[in-house]
């Protein structure tokens, strides 16, 4: 084709010189003229490789580099990270002073031997003073956050490596204790200790019970809702542990189906749905040298999302909610004597919820804890004192995303925030006394920071929506020091695919403008119609409209840019990082709003010229499902096709720590549950409609397509369903998302 091109090229190239001064009426001319664009664009086409399905999911050609096992020393000037010499798998240690250099190599990790076997690690962490390491292998994964792994430790000195509990494996959530002379974690739902010295074992906990009691873990609502799978702390001077004790007894039973044998198994576990009974969750604190436990009195309440040790003195902060999730508590817990004395400090309230985040940092003062909140209308950082007070630090009508750390030296406090707009994420510090705001990061785009200990360096990581990741050492100023990977592999070989930028743009929703970005195909003619392919989420807690590098799905837009298709994505009322007003005003009636705002943009989109209104479709997974299935019968005059992926189609049917946040209990808001729930507008379906859900998804039950499933049979619906045996919300492993991208790219092809 290439060759044929220039070939061509060429001989219109002279036969056009040739002509121009004997064709007056330029008709010739300018018929040559425009072959000679064709062919000119053919040739440029000629150049670009195809993009595939096969190439984002399968050979992964698009992933970017990473830094692995990056780890901060204590002393703050060295890190670690895991490299590879001379086909060795290792682990280096670095000065941030010289990044490049090749390193001095702690441990050989391909010639670790237990007991004359060799092992795989799959992930290590420092002990207090760095002169041992825990590693994981044999790791497995349990929901979103939790694993059971097997522990070993390693002493760097005498380059031993022995089992941390060869009767009691695996186990979860294994760590040092502040002083390294003991290691604690959980087995069976109890939680041990072990003196390294003596390989003495301590179980601290007797009652664990697998459904029913969990000692210093936290279960399945909490881990995905709350983000928090450990359920324990050490005390500063390592002679005690707080811990969480969840009592799931009345808590029903989900039980999930798995196809591996002739006769499939059956996996019941705890899992409370709106409006039903939660876990009974207490705060204890036991004396690690006699198992003697206290019982923390911190009042009346639902929830314990978060509680944190002082880190230069016994003082435990806890964190209490009720069900409504609009009233937080701050109980300080202090050794008085021989007992542990609870005080109400602070309390928060809210007339829609509050968010539970892990912006939560103690000063070494034991007086002042820096925390996060949304009581002035954006997300902003406060200073707390243990006697009430409360001053504010940041300030200004953007949000506060999260804390990177504080270097209580300088009184400078480090964050990152959406200063530039909610589609940016920028590093900034500022002084404690919130003066002295700086900038860290020149770059609009996408910035996140992973400051080294005592806050002097930083990993800066960096991309924007159109250029993958890049990583730079800097100093606590932003000064970039090192380029730690570039990704210039990446680069040169996204350069041979014509990919087509992402624009950001503005549209009108139902009532306000919207974020939102567009991919259009390649050698885009206003003069066409396309059709458009809309990608969304449209739920609290996530933006898919973000100047940051979108990887492989990122590539997949591509794909279908390149199909002929525009690719476009909004964030409606309801998403992050445009004050509380806009991320609440959804609450009590989830999907409303929302689906209003998917409905007018579809429209806006729908009198461009360039837009063919009558083939306009839909994606989302997840809330993003919920939402695709919400256009497709609400919007059925606008959609023509909609793909949701483990929608949920009913909040009856999720967890009640999400839910209830957004919409309270089904009893106190049945009309906002039933208004906005997919299965009963199904009679309203026109267009093609493909259901598509894992049988193995803990998260959003497949009992959520199989209610929709029933009621567009009653309907007399006709739809298509695609289901993925044992897979969860995920939906990945093996080919699993090579096949599931091509069947949604064959079915966009076929219906849209």
């Amino acid at each position: 084709m290439l060759n044929l091109c220039h070939l061509i090229i060429n001989h219109i190239g002279t036969i056009y010189g040739t002509i121009t001064n004997l064709d007056r009426n330029n008709t010739i001319k300018t018929m040559l003229k425009s072959l000679f664009t064709l062919f000119l664009i053919l040739s440029t086409i000629s150049h670009a490789q195809d993009i595939s399905v096969e190439k984002i999911w399968k050979e992964y050609q698009f992933f970017g580099a990473n830094i692995s096992g990056f780890r901060s020393m204590k002393d703050g000037i060295h890190f670690t990270k895991r490299s590879e010499l001379n086909g060795n798998q290792c682990i280096t240690k670095h000065t941030f002073l010289k990044p490049n250099g090749e390193g001095e190599v702690l441990v050989n990790l391909s010639k670790l031997q237990l007991n004359g076997n060799s092992v795989t690690i799959d992930d290590y962490e420092f002990n207090e003073d760095e002169s041992k390491i825990l590693f994981t292998t044999k790791t497995e994964s349990v929901y979103r956050r939790s694993f059971y792994a097997d522990y070993l430790l390693y002493d760097i000195t005498t380059s031993t490596l022995t089992a941390l509990d060869v009767d009691h494996t695996p186990q979860m959530l294994a760590e040092y204790s502040p002083d390294g002379k003991k290691v604690s974690y959980i087995f069976e739902n109890n939680l041990f200790v072990k003196e390294i010295s003596s390989n003495i074992v301590t179980q601290l906990t007797n009652d664990g019970l697998i459904n029913s009691i969990i000692n210093g873990g936290t279960d399945w609502v909490y881990e995905e809702e709350f983000s928090i799978t450990k359920g324990y702390g050490w005390s500063p001077d390592s002679k005690f542990i707080a811990f969480l004790r969840f009592d799931e007894s009345k808590v029903k039973e989900f039980t999930m189906t798995y196809y591996n044998d002739l006769y499939p198994t059956l996996y019941p576990f705890k899992y409370p749905k709106a409006g039903e009974d939660n876990s009974k969750v207490t705060a204890h604190i036991i004396n690690v040298s006699n198992s003697e436990k206290s019982n923390l009195d911190i009042g009346n309440y639902e929830y314990l999302p978060r509680f944190k040790w002082s880190t230069t003195e016994n003082t435990l902060v806890v964190q209490t909610m009720n069900r409504h999730q609009n009233e937080l508590k701050y109980h300080k817990i202090k050794q008085i004597e021989s007992n542990w004395v609870s005080s109400l400090f602070y309390t928060e309230s809210s007339d829609k919820y509050i968010d539970v985040d892990d912006n939560l940092l103690i000063l070494k003062d034991g007086k002042t804890i820096l925390r996060t909140s949304e009581k002035d209308g954006y997300n902003h950082i406060y200073a707390l004192n243990f006697d009430g007070t409360n001053r504010k630090i940041t300030s200004g009508n953007w949000d506060v995303i999260e804390f990177l750390g504080v270097d209580e030296e300088k009184g400078r406090i480090y964050y990152s925030s959406a200063e530039k707009g909610a589609i940016h994420k920028g590093i900034y510090s500022i002084k404690i006394d919130g003066t002295k705001k700086k900038s860290l990061s020149s770059e609009t785009g996408n910035n996140s920071a992973d400051f080294s200990v005592g806050m002097k360096y930083f990993v800066k990581t960096y991309s924007s929506a159109n250029e993958p990741p890049v990583l730079s050492l800097c100093d606590n100023s932003g000064k970039e020091i090192f380029v730690l990977e570039s990704n210039e592999m990446l680069r040169k070989k996204l350069k041979n695919y014509n990919l087509q930028p992402k624009e950001f743009l503005t549209i009108k929703g139902e009532t306000t403008e919207l974020n939102a970005w567009m991919i259009k195909p390649p050698n885009f003619d206003s003069t066409k119609k396309y059709p458009v392919y809309i990608n969304i989420y449209g739920g609290p807690g996530s933006n898919t409209v973000e100047d940051s590098w979108g990887g492989a799905n990122y590539m997949y837009h591509q794909l279908l840019a390149q199909k002929g298709y525009i690719v476009f994505s909004v964030d409606p009322r309801g998403t992050m990082y445009r004050g509380a007003d806009f991320k609440k005003s959804t609450y009590l009636q989830l999907g409303k709003l929302e689906t209003e705002d998917f409905i007018a943009v579809a429209k806006e989109l729908g009198k461009q010229s360039f837009v063919d209104k009558d083939r306009i479709g839909i994606m989302g997974w997840s809330y993003g499902g919920f939402m695709t299935s919400l256009c497709m019968t609400k919007g059925a005059d606008v959609f023509k096709m909609g793909i949701a992926v483990a929608p949920v189609t009913n909040w009856r049917y999720y967890d009640n720590i999400y839910t209830e946040r957004f919409m309270r209990t089904p009893d106190e808001n049945a009309n906002g549950y039933d208004d906005n729930s997919p299965i009963n507008h199904v009679k309203k379906l026109k267009g093609k409609y493909l259901l598509i859900h894992g049988s193995g998804d803990d998260n959003v039950h497949y009992q959520n397509t199989m209610e929709m499933i029933n009621a567009l049979v009653d309907a007399n619906k006709q739809f298509d369903l695609f289901v993925y045996p044992n897979k969860n919300h995920g939906i990945y492993g093996g080919n699993t998302r090579n096949h599931l991208f091509n069947m949604m790219l064959n079915y966009t092809l076929e219906n849209l």
